[in-house]
């Protein structure tokens, strides 16, 4: 067939994948054979579960369609929901379990502190990682673009900053859930979910002045760990607060 042009303008923070660190960045793609959107997307770096809209001539197409003629695209990520009034956004929000990899550990607390379920694995390969995500469906967070751009990944996210919060920040906006935070209630070295534990039931794990000073407590109920209020909690909920404030957008 005819040799052909495809003009890709990518929006908003999907520019940070093609080495740009300004606005809207454009590549030129010259192709020989009808090639899907999404393989032309994923040539320029851009993994697809960035990505949330496409529109090619202005018509909004699915990762399915296929390019066969002179076209430009525009590409937008999640971020930009509300730019154009469709039924097909391509990402979804309001995920709220996950897997990580095995360089997310710092997020994945944060995560778990939070309120979210994160399954992680320190020494996971990318197949373990994939397999979590498929069978317990869910979300894959990731620094590694690539895997991010496995066909079968359905939901996922590439954090942009490389500090913890941020990360967590970053994390809670893309699938909107700074309404859904619940702190204090998952275990941050098992992921499960926290039990009320009364004070008698656990009293001969517990150091002599935490005897005496506080008297209410929760058990993870898989590796036994005992959590309180002691005098680090002040400072734990500071940084909840400030991780839920940022995510709504306020200073």
């Amino acid at each position: 067939m005819k040799p052909f042009k495809v003009r890709l303008r990518f929006h908003g923070n999907l520019s940070v994948f093609l080495g740009s660190k300004a606005g809207d960045a454009v590549i030129e793609r010259r192709l020989a054979e009808k090639t899907s959107i999404k393989d032309v997307i994923e040539s320029c770096g851009v993994p697809h579960p960035e990505v949330d809209l496409i529109l090619v001539d202005e018509q909004t197409v699915g990762f399915d369609h296929t390019l066969a003629n002179d076209t430009k695209v525009e590409i937008f990520p999640v971020g930009n929901r509300g730019t154009y009034r469709t039924e097909k956004q391509l990402q979804t929000v309001g995920i709220v379990t996950f897997v990580a990899d095995g360089h997310l550990g710092r997020l994945t607390r944060n995560l778990r502190l939070i309120g979210f379920d994160v399954a992680y694995r320190q020494n996971a390969d990318d197949h373990q990682l994939l397999d979590v995500m498929v069978r317990e469906n869910r979300a894959l967070l990731t620094r590694d673009r690539r895997l991010l751009m496995h066909a079968i990944v359905q939901d996922g996210y590439w954090p942009r900053s490389q500090n913890a919060d941020e990360q967590t920040i970053e994390v809670v906006r893309r699938f909107d859930l700074s309404e859904l935070i619940a702190p204090f209630t998952r275990c941050l070295r098992c992921n499960a979910a926290l039990e009320e534990a009364a004070k008698a039931e656990i009293i001969d794990k517990l150091e002599p002045l935490t005897k005496i000073y506080y008297h209410q407590f929760r058990r993870c109920p898989d590796c036994k760990q005992i959590y309180w209020s002691g005098s680090h909690f002040p400072k734990l909920q500071r940084r909840v607060e400030e991780i839920r404030s940022r995510a709504r957008g306020k200073a």
